[in-house]
């Protein structure tokens, strides 16, 4: 068959299962069958193959942030570090910032994906603006806003089809307002909010059923007022994402969540820059050092992580004290849920031919595609 591709694998994640020694044909950048078979029929011959990574929240490439500078260069950058890195799919993430900035990202993200059709790049991850002062972490004051029902909707009009998840404080938002959200049909994300338990409940009740980078910038669990982390843990629906580092939450903090969560948790780089390689980093008032591994500003906040999504996947098996399966999961078939991504992040026949490859000793990750 013409552009008829081979790959025999040691062991296949499937994003469900696990399958050994199979051979996976792909045609024409898609899976066409997976069937049990030997290495002298492929041409590529892998120890582990899985779907495709999927990061639903980077920041910057290893040069470049998206916020600072939203602009095809950028997501260039990113695609290329996030690949490099064994990411086969991202949402780019611009944080809180002007209403023209925000118009930018979203015409880069629109033009790239023009640009190339078959990009890692599947839309964006808009953190922000509307979001609680109080939990603002790293994210400028100057620009949060109050939420206004005609700018929600010019924003949600503008940004159809390119906007996959937003990330707000729902207490802020009247009801009105935020059916304006409900309604659009992206994925909501509750973060950078210091709404109560039962203020979160209400949002979660509503049809927001994920949180952005449990345990980080939202109101905490207490025994007397469980917060909105509390409010995440006891909601059945509800997706809990953790910036899996060791810096941003705590191994142990991360391994209960897990526990608790089951398959709704799941696993984002949240870098601020990928590969280590920048140091210092300044946009406007936003400052960002690297300090043993970790970007901090000049208030000492937390600017986002250094790792990336393969680094969380190997913590994930060593800290977190889970299979390598559901490791995977976590970082594939759980974030495509979390944000209604359909025909991703599954190795089956019909899906893309886009994989995330990786040695046993889980020091070695790479993106196939075909």
């Amino acid at each position: 068959m013409v552009g008829e591709k081979k790959i025999f694998a040691q062991t296949v994640f499937t994003g469900n299962s696990v399958l050994k020694e199979q051979l996976i044909t792909c045609t024409n950048g898609y899976i066409h069958a997976i069937e049990p078979g030997e290495k002298e029929q492929a041409t590529i011959l892998v120890a582990n193959l899985a779907p495709g990574f999927f990061d639903i929240q980077v920041n910057g490439g290893e040069h470049f942030h998206f916020t600072a500078k939203p602009d095809t260069l950028c997501l260039a950058d990113m695609e290329k570090a996030c690949i490099d890195a064994g990411t086969a799919y991202v949402l780019p993430t611009l944080i809180t910032s002007s209403i023209e900035n925000i118009f930018k990202g979203i015409d880069a993200v629109r033009s790239y994906q023009q640009q190339h059709p078959t990009s890692a790049i599947l839309g964006m991850h808009l953190e922000g603006p509307f979001i609680h002062v109080k939990k603002r972490g790293a994210h400028l004051t100057k620009y949060i806003l109050k939420p206004d029902k005609k700018l929600i909707e010019e924003i949600v009009q503008y940004g159809h089809g390119t906007i996959l998840q937003m990330t707000i404080a729902p207490e802020v938002f009247d009801e009105d307002t935020l059916h304006v959200l409900l309604d659009a049909g992206m994925a909501l994300s509750v973060g950078h909010t210091n709404a109560t338990y039962a203020e979160a409940m209400a949002a979660f009740d509503l049809g927001i059923h994920q949180v952005t980078h449990l345990f980080n910038a939202m109101s905490p669990l207490q025994h007397r007022e469980p917060g909105v982390v509390g409010a995440a843990l006891d909601h059945h629906a509800v997706f809990t994402p953790v910036v899996l580092d060791g810096k941003h939450v705590s191994f142990a903090a991360a391994r209960i969540a897990a526990k608790v969560k089951r398959e709704k948790f799941f696993l984002i780089s949240d870098a601020l820059f990928l590969g280590r390689k920048k140091q210092h980093f300044q946009w406007e008032e936003f400052d960002a050092q690297l300090i043993q591994d970790e970007y901090l500003n000049s208030e000492g906040n937390l600017a986002g992580a250094a790792i990336s999504l393969a680094d969380a996947v190997v913590n994930a098996v060593q800290y977190l004290g889970v299979s390598v399966q559901e490791a995977v999961e976590m970082a594939t078939s759980r974030a495509a849920k979390a944000v209604k991504q359909k025909g991703i992040a599954k190795i089956m026949p019909g899906y893309p031919a886009r994989f995330t490859t990786f040695t046993d000793a889980l020091n070695e990750f790479k993106v196939l595609s075909l």
